[in-house]
């Protein structure tokens, strides 16, 4: 059966050319259309759509205060759409906070031409939402969802025995995630002390113009630090430095550790990359990075925590029942590289545990 799909703006060029794209693939069908918050919450109730495509400027009611209506009456996968501007960032982390699944820039030029990659990303992120897990990251449970790796061993040749081999002290905490992200990031570094012991990397996918924002609500909402990097920037105890949208991070030994913000291989899919963050942490701190790969679509991450777990560090993902989607992690996971899998509610404690 296709997705069936409610179209909410209050654009009426927008929401038409929004029905034309979706009507055209025959994996979705649009059962609606509204024009303000207030009929798109009536509509999710009266039409039980799959999956809500949500403007957030409206009259009657907003986009967020819709949204957060429409997850207490009846919870359904929203894709919001928001400008690339510094305002549009602010209003977007607000929805995702309110509920929504994921975002997509809200670009008249793009939407109204007739290019085939802006339609099949438009589709494929509204089918990808759809699928998407609701209130994974807020579920309750009786225990953590882990599995434990065996212990590294080796053999004391003079003795003729097998032993524990020690585990390296960690150094560094590197993280990447994706969609489900921003609020998945929230859950788990809020958990850490303000004199947490170690410096973090963050990769979040996300646009040039909101991984400022990120880092600011991130940074008010912590005991610990949390900024958006800069080059150059030093690795200092409780905090973390956030991979600004649309480049790459490294992290670089030098100078007693820094990262490098670079603009990148115009080859990569992901600007930011955790490929690319975790694969220079590995070289940088050999056996000493505590990874964890969280939410998100795609397999961002995995040739990552490969070059990570060779090096001897340890590489975690989160729980799939936690997820708003599996992608990242189960990628990982299906590579044979995760030494455990935790629910999210759990991370933030186990990485405090785990640096000591």
């Amino acid at each position: 059966m296709p997705v069936k799909v409610l179209v909410v703006d209050d654009s009426g060029f927008f929401r038409r050319r929004l029905v034309e794209i979706f009507s055209a693939d025959p994996r979705l069908q649009v059962v609606g259309t509204a024009n303000n918050g207030k009929e798109a919450v009536d509509k999710v109730a009266a039409l039980s759509p799959d999956v809500v495509t949500m403007d957030y400027e409206m009259p009657v009611l907003d986009g967020i205060s819709a949204v957060s209506e429409i997850m207490k009456r009846k919870p359904t996968p929203v894709l919001m759409f928001s400008s690339l501007t510094h305002e549009g960032a602010r209003v977007t982390l607000d929805a995702l906070e309110a509920g929504a699944v994921d975002f997509m820039p809200k670009n008249f030029e793009d939407i109204s031409r007739d290019s085939a990659v802006v339609k099949h990303a438009l589709v494929d992120r509204v089918l990808t939402v759809a699928r998407t897990r609701l209130g994974g990251s807020a579920k309750p449970v009786a225990r953590a969802a882990t599995k434990v790796a065996p212990r590294p061993i080796v053999v004391d040749n003079d003795r003729g025995v097998i032993i524990p081999r020690a585990r390296k002290k960690v150094s560094l905490v590197a993280i990447g995630t994706s969609t489900g992200g921003p609020m998945a990031l929230q859950a788990v570094l809020t958990k850490l002390p303000k004199d947490f012991p170690v410096p973090l990397v963050l990769v979040q996918h996300m646009p040039a113009a909101f991984t400022h924002a990120f880092a600011d609500r991130l940074n008010n909402i912590c005991q610990i630090k949390v900024k958006e990097a800069e080059d150059g920037d030093k690795l200092t105890p409780g905090v973390a430095l956030l991979a600004p949208g649309g480049k790459q991070m490294m992290v670089d030994p030098r100078n007693g550790g820094c990262v490098r913000i670079l603009q990148g291989d115009e080859r990569l899919n992901y600007k930011p990359s955790v490929d690319v963050t975790f694969g220079s942490a590995s070289k940088c701190y050999p056996g000493k990075v505590l990874s964890i790969v969280m939410t998100g679509m795609g397999a961002d991450g995995r040739e990552g925590a490969r070059m990570l777990k060779n090096s001897g560090s340890r590489v975690w993902i989160q729980s799939e029942d936690s997820c708003v989607i599996y992608g990242m992690p189960q990628a990982v996971e299906k590579a044979d590289l995760a030494d455990d899998v935790i629910h999210l509610d759990h991370i933030g404690e186990r990485i405090v545990k785990e640096v000591g």
